[in-house]
C-alpha cells in the first residue's frame, strides 16, 4: 500500500506541502477497512489538535501510529471508539458513520472494540479476576459459569491465572498491563486499540508485552490499532505504520517501508535524530 506522495527520494516532492496538507492513502483492492477516518477534525478551545486526517486502518493487521505528543494520536483513537464526536469530518466503523447513528447504537458497536490503556484503567477496588470479568458481566446475560470459562482462559493467555486475587495495587507495572490486555479481548473484539501500551514498561517486559500482542493477534486476528512513542515497539509488532504530526497523517506504509523513508520528519523522528524539521516547539 501507498500513499499518493513517494516518500523515497525525490527531488519533485515538496515535503513542506506534504506535512501542510496530509496524505491521503490510495485503497488497496485486496484489503477491506473495518475502520475508516475521513477530513477528521477537533480542537479544544483555540488548539487544533486533528486538523484533517484521513486513513482506513487494515483489518486483521496491527496498524501503529507514531507522531510526537499532543498530535492527535490518542484523540483519534476516542473517536474512532465514539467517545468524541468530530468538530467535521467522518469515522466510520463497520460501515456506520458513528455521528449519524443514535447513542444506543453507538454503545452496541463499542461492544466490539477492545481497548488497553496506558496504564490498565484497572478498578483498584476489584481483584485481577473481577476487573477481566467485568465486561461480561456489564454487556452480557451469561451465567457466571461461562463467564468463569471465559476469563480464565484470557488469564491463561497473558499469563496470569495465578494472579486471580490479588488487587491492581499487588501487582507490577506489566501484570497491569496484561490485565488490561485480558479484559480488552473478553468480549471477543473485532478492533483492538492500545493507547502507549508500553508506557511505563521496562525494555524487557515492553519487549514481553510486544510478544504476547503478537501472539495474541496470530491465534484471534482482528483489527488492532496501536499508538506508541516506542520505536522499538513499533518495529517489532506492526504490519503497518503511520506518522500523524500537526494533526494530519504524512506518511503511511507498511513498516519496511516506514523505516526505510526519505522523509525528513520521519526519518528523524523513527531514528531520534535532534536534527530536522520537529524542535522544542
Amino acid at each position: 500500500m501507498s500513499s499518493h506522495l513517494a516518500t523515497r527520494p525525490d527531488e519533485s516532492v515538496d515535503y513542506d506541502e506534504i506535512y501542510a496538507e496530509g496524505i491521503i492513502v490510495e485503497k488497496d483492492p485486496n484489503l477491506t477497512h473495518s475502520v475508516k477516518v475521513r477530513d477528521l477534525k477537533k480542537s479544544f478551545g483555540s488548539f487544533d489538535v486533528l486538523t484533517g486526517l484521513n486513513l482506513d486502518f487494515a483489518d486483521d493487521s496491527i496498524t501503529t501510529i507514531l507522531g510526537p505528543s499532543g498530535t492527535g494520536k490518542s484523540v483519534l483513537l476516542k473517536h474512532i471508539v465514539g467517545l468524541l464526536e468530530p468538530d467535521s469530518g467522518i469515522v466510520e466503523v463497520f460501515g456506520q458513520d458513528l455521528w449519524r447513528i443514535s447513542e444506543k447504537e453507538r454503545q452496541e458497536i463499542r461492544k466490539r472494540f477492545g481497548v488497553l490503556f496506558q496504564d490498565g484503567a484497572l478498578f483498584g477496588s476489584m481483584n485481577i479476576y473481577d476487573n477481566v470479568a467485568f465486561p461480561l458481566r456489564k454487556h452480557t446475560d451469561k451465567r457466571e459459569s461461562e463467564i468463569r470459562e471465559i476469563v480464565m482462559s484470557r488469564l491463561e493467555e497473558v499469563g496470569l491465572t495465578k494472579a486471580v486475587g490479588k488487587f491492581p495495587g499487588e501487582v507490577s507495572g506489566g501484570m497491569k498491563k496484561r490485565a488490561g490486555f485480558a479484559r480488552a479481548l473478553v468480549l471477543n473484539p473485532s478492533v483492538v486499540m492500545f493507547d502507549e501500551p508500553d508506557s511505563g514498561l521496562d525494555p524487557v517486559r515492553t519487549s514481553l508485552l510486544n510478544d504476547l500482542i503478537l501472539k495474541v493477534h496470530a491465534e484471534h486476528g482482528g483489527t488492532y490499532i496501536l499508538v506508541t512513542h516506542d520505536i522499538l515497539t513499533a518495529r517489532k509488532v506492526s504490519d503497518y505504520v503511520g506518522v500523524v504530526w500537526k494533526g494530519k497523517l504524512i506518511h503511511y506504509g507498511d513498516t519496511e517501508e516506514a523505516f526505510n523513508s526519505e522523509m525528513p520528519f520521519v526519518r528523524q523522528f523513527l531514528s531520534g535524530n535532534s536534527v530536522g524539521p520537529l524542535g522544542m516547539d
